[in-house]
């Protein structure tokens, strides 16, 4: 992360997208104005138990090129 603040980015989305006077905006703390930009209701991250449920859910298939058949058993080790 560079640790950079996008201000001029920040200060459209307070004043335009969320029509904040610009007093209003300066006295909104980071948090604040993340909720308000609809930060915190975006997606959780992807957890190690969530992503073996999508795994078991949906395993990897391929064809298999001589007789175009679905394998499931196919993986680094087991070659083409």
């Amino acid at each position: 992360m560079s640790g950079r603040i996008d201000w001029p980015g920040l200060m459209r989305a307070g004043l335009c997208q969320l029509g904040l006077a610009p007093e209003a905006f300066w006295r909104l703390t980071p948090v604040e104005l993340r909720i308000m930009l609809g930060a915190e209701a975006a997606a959780p991250p992807l957890t190690r138990a969530r992503l073996e449920e999508l795994a078991a859910a949906y395993p990897d298939i391929r064809k298999d090129r001589a007789d175009g058949g679905d394998r499931r058993d196919s993986g680094p080790d087991r070659g083409p």
